[in-house]
């Protein structure tokens, strides 16, 4: 290990290389010493083994880079890649030309202001290059035009990155009209692609969503969807040994202001922002939170402060179905990439978007099955705390206090104390917003869990029956019976009894005989009543 007396980023009369927070643009990073994780081989591996692909990962996972990236190799400036894997497998010699869009730069409220933007897109694109496509044409003409006089002009034929394609759908998936008018408008532009292929040398798009339907490229029969493809697993966000490599000095650097050691250190960034996968075997870190670590030294929700999933959040509300998106469990392929289907699909929303991520992989019966979980510690925390403040109207801090007391009355088996503190965490809720089923409540105290820090599984089957809530401490087990009393008082009372006779009776417990286990019953009444009681399986 190196001395730590030394000042890091001067060691050797050199500046330590800079952090590529918000800057996606493969020249600058190369020209202005910021840190580049070399993806270059995966690059390679791309252009090599086919020539249209479609690429899906979560908001700023490194798409735009990737996108960047590609562009400055078609356009061979070759000295931004020196030093790279693939400096000296590339020809140079050859320039292709590349159109290149970007969708979070263009405007699309509606399908006019879509149609309005690609026509100065395509005219500007031609301008630059210094080739004629005609002024008044559709869209598709314009397009296809330009593709076949740059071939024409260049003798090369043409590369096509388009980032972000989804970005006009998911932004008006609420309005169906102007939804269905703006998939209309990327059908008709995306089919150009298909019809242009003899001047077409490479294509790839890249976005965050599958659910949006990968319809609008009906035309397009021979795109390659490497979303899920186990040799590109990595080709965005960092592995663990490119974490420990690339960014070696800010890893001591921290170590030392921290007061870690650099194995504590490389834990805690692990526990917090790793944990990703699209093949159940490579796991990758958050790029985003990985670079505001190493540049704030805080671990907090760096990536999930960027954007805060509302309209997800609001999707689960309306559904009410919180085992869904709070547990891990097993899904088939078509859960996960939700093609073709018109309505919100939760569990695709959920994976693409990067709430969940694929943990294992089985092959059953030929066919593929996956484990899905929260992908680490920042997106479980950040979102279980979104959807507890969505369901209890309650602000950040106020759910952290209360949940810190549950957790104590949780430990020290102290029913009375639970029962004020669930009360003071679902005062806030109007009681019109209360729902009259036992799921409700169910889901309630599944986020109440959640958030106090234990692990929570909802819904476990046994060969007696289903347990609604077991509860995982280091050294412990709960086993939770929920019920709902329509009414107060002895009603409530006697539902609670009821919820214990039916732990004890069907022996819920004998699953988990060799932990430490304990018997919770709860019954929710109306005007917001709660009833606990703790027991020991003896």
């Amino acid at each position: 290990m190196r001395n730590k007396d030394k000042d890091i980023g001067k060691r050797k009369g050199r500046r330590m290389k800079k952090l590529s927070i918000g800057t996606h643009t493969f020249e600058k990073l190369r020209n202005d010493n910021f840190i580049y994780v070399d993806k270059t081989g995966h690059i390679y591996n791309l252009i090599n083994n086919g020539s249209v692909y479609f690429l899906s990962r979560p908001r700023r996972f490194g798409k735009s880079l990737l996108i960047s990236t590609l562009e400055e190799l078609f356009k061979a400036n070759k000295d931004l890649f020196e030093g790279l894997y693939i400096w000296d497998k590339w020809d140079w010699s050859k320039k292709n030309p590349v159109i290149r869009l970007d969708f979070t730069e263009i405007g699309y409220k509606n399908s006019e202001e879509l149609e309005k933007s690609f026509n100065v897109f395509l005219d500007n694109t031609a301008k630059r290059n210094n080739v004629e496509i005609t002024k008044d044409a559709p869209i598709s003409v314009k397009f296809a035009e330009l593709i076949e006089q740059l071939h024409k002009k260049t003798e090369q034929r043409v590369v096509i990155l388009i980032d972000e394609y989804d970005k006009p759908l998911i932004d008006n998936l609420l309005n169906k009209e102007i939804y269905s008018e703006v998939k209309r408008s990327l059908h008709n532009f995306y089919q150009v692609i298909k019809a242009g292929d003899k001047h077409i040398q490479f294509v790839l798009l890249t976005g965050v969503s599958q659910f949006s339907g990968l319809s609008i490229f009906s035309g397009l029969n021979n795109l390659n969807n490497i979303t899920l493809d186990s040799r590109y697993s990595s080709i965005c966000g960092y592995t663990q040994e490119e974490l420990e490599s690339s960014f070696k000095e800010y890893i001591e650097s921290t170590s030392k202001e921290m007061g870690l050691r650099e194995e504590e250190l490389l834990s805690k960034i692990k526990y917090w922002y790793n944990g990703y996968s699209w093949d159940g075997k490579v796991f990758v870190y958050n790029p985003f939170s990985t670079l505001k670590c190493c540049d704030s030294k805080e671990f907090i929700g760096h990536w999930f402060e960027t954007g805060t999933p509302t309209f997800l959040i609001e999707e689960i509300r309306k559904k009410d179905n919180l085992e869904i998106c709070i547990e891990r469990r097993k899904v088939g392929i078509g859960s996960l990439k939700g093609e073709g289907r018109e309505s919100i699909d939760t569990t695709a929303l959920l994976f693409q978007t990067g709430y969940m991520t694929i943990k294992e992989k089985k092959i059953i019966e030929d066919e593929p099955e996956y484990v899905i979980d929260f992908p680490n510690n920042e997106v479980e925390r950040a979102f279980i705390s979104s959807l507890m403040k969505e369901y209890t109207l309650r602000s950040a801090e106020e759910v952290n206090e209360v949940n810190k007391k549950i957790k104590e009355r949780m430990r020290a088996k102290d029913a009375k104390g639970l029962e004020e503190s669930l009360k003071e965490l679902f005062a806030n809720i109007p009681y019109d917003l209360h729902t009259k089923r036992e799921s409700y409540y169910h889901s309630l105290f599944l986020l109440a869990a959640k958030m106090s820090g234990y692990e929570v599984e909802g819904e476990v089957h046994t060969d007696k029956g289903r347990i609604d809530v077991v509860i995982k401490g280091k050294e412990s087990v709960v086993v939770v019976e929920i019920k709902y009393a329509k009414g107060k008082g002895a009603v409530v009372e006697k539902k609670i009894k009821e919820a214990m006779k039916q732990i004890r009776e069907t022996k819920y417990y004998e699953k988990y005989k060799t932990n430490k286990v304990s018997l919770l019953a709860i019954a929710f009444g109306e005007k917001k009543e709660i009833r606990c009681r703790f027991e020991g399986v003896s």
